[in-house]
């Protein structure tokens, strides 16, 4: 079965577009919105379990530069 998750991601100041043209360019990632609130970003990844949704999000996203918090909420 497949996984799915929405990650909410705070970036530094004036960094906004570049952490979207990061995560658009990542396997995984199927849609990336910048977004008013709280956060500035929130991007939809697709893996085929829960291991590869954690892979991508600690491997993949928190070591763009730009990127100051984020929160993963898993579909269920």
């Amino acid at each position: 079965m497949a996984a799915k998750a929405f990650v909410l991601i705070e970036t530094e100041v004036g960094k906004t577009r570049e952490v979207v043209a990061a995560l658009q360019k990542l396997n995984g990632v199927t849609s990336v919105d910048t977004v008013t609130g709280p956060y500035d970003i929130i991007a939809i990844l697709q893996g085929k379990s829960l291991n590869d949704i954690g892979d991508l999000v600690t491997g993949k996203i928190h070591p763009i530069p730009g990127i100051s918090r984020t929160v993963t909420c898993l579909a269920i």
